[in-house]
This record gives C-alpha cells, sequence and structure tokens, in this order.
C-alpha cells in the first residue's frame, strides 16, 4: 500500500457526483432525481467517513496501514457533503427563507447542518502548511471528526421515516468503531497522570 499514492482517491472520488448528475439528466433516477441525488450523496458522504474512521482500528487491530489516504478520503467526505447540502438548497428547497425556516424547524436539518459547519474547519485545515502551522493543536481540531461522525449517524437515523435497520446499521458502525478508540484514549491519559 506504500507505494500507490493518495492523489488518485480525488478524480476517482469526482467520478460518483459526475455519473449521478448524469443520471439524474437522463432520467436514471426515478421520478424524483432531485431526492435521490440527495440521497445518494449524503449516503455516500457517511460512508466515507465510516472508511475514515476506519482507518486507524484496522491499523491498529488488523495490521493494515492505510493512513496516507485518511486525509483525501476526509476531504472527498466534505465534498460530498457539500454536493448533498448543495442539492438540497439549489435544486430541492430553491428558497432561502424556506431554507432557514427547515433548519429551524426539523431537527435532522439542524443537527446536519451543524455537523457541515464541524466539518468546515476540518477541510480547511486538511493541508500539510496546516498541520505544520498548528502543531499539537491539528489532532484536537480533527478530533471533531468523531463528534461530526456521530450527528452524521443520527442525522440519517432521523431522517427516515418509520423504523429502518439500514441508518441503525449506519450509526452502530459509527459508535463501535469511535468506542474502538476508547481504550487506547485511556492509555494515554493514564501515562499522563503518572
Amino acid at each position: 500500500m506504500r507505494r500507490l499514492p493518495a492523489w488518485p482517491i480525488y478524480p476517482l472520488g469526482a467520478l460518483y457526483p459526475i455519473w449521478l448528475f448524469w443520471l439524474g439528466l437522463t432520467g436514471g433516477l426515478g421520478v424524483d432525481p432531485v431526492k435521490a441525488l440527495e440521497h445518494a450523496m449524503g449516503e455516500a458522504a457517511l460512508q466515507l467517513l465510516v472508511a475514515g474512521l476506519a482507518i486507524t482500528p484496522l491499523r491498529k487491530y488488523v495490521g493494515l496501514n492505510l493512513l496516507k489516504f485518511r486525509r483525501a478520503i476526509g476531504v472527498l467526505t466534505f465534498f460530498y457533503v457539500l454536493a448533498h447540502l448543495l442539492v438540497w438548497l439549489v435544486l430541492d428547497v430553491q428558497i432561502l427563507s424556506q431554507v432557514w425556516a427547515d433548519i429551524l424547524k426539523r431537527p435532522y436539518i439542524t443537527i446536519g447542518m451543524g455537523a457541515f459547519l464541524m466539518m468546515i474547519p476540518l477541510a480547511l485545515t486538511s493541508n500539510g502548511y496546516s498541520v505544520r502551522r498548528l502543531g499539537p493543536r491539528w489532532r484536537r481540531l480533527h478530533k471533531l471528526t468523531y463528534v461530526v461522525a456521530l450527528l452524521g449517524g443520527l442525522h440519517f437515523v432521523m431522517l427516515v421515516k418509520g423504523f429502518q435497520f439500514e441508518p441503525l446499521i449506519y450509526l452502530a458502525v459509527i459508535i463501535f468503531l469511535l468506542a474502538l478508540r476508547l481504550p487506547r484514549m485511556n492509555k494515554r491519559a493514564v501515562s499522563k497522570s503518572r
């Protein structure tokens, strides 16, 4: 894996939204292409978020080191969430006052918007310059990813109508991946107190 460069993730990641937009334009997304596009972009973003969270446990428990791909996955996740948001804003709601009303009125939208706002500083600091400039603060800032992941999973659970397993599975996987980090955090706390 060390020989593989991380940069191909960006053009490969751009293919999926382009393909979805093409399907939407050509009638391949069903009777409500905007909703289908919005959902597909949101779910893909959640899948990328889960993939990013899985990198540390994979290295720790399986010995598979994919750390060099984590930043690219994170940046791509942000752009998928941004595309999900833009589809909702521009193609679905379209009225600015209605957007604000939905954010205030619908808890799942409030939670989703909160997660997106937390992702902005993460995306802006996902570069070598920021890592060097912020030093140890960079790691602390990027722990916001854990909160974003929980909010993203919760957003999906609250979004669906009725009881559905798929969103609950995503949320359970996110909680599991975060729980795998807990013993490591406890060990650090003990070693610092000595």
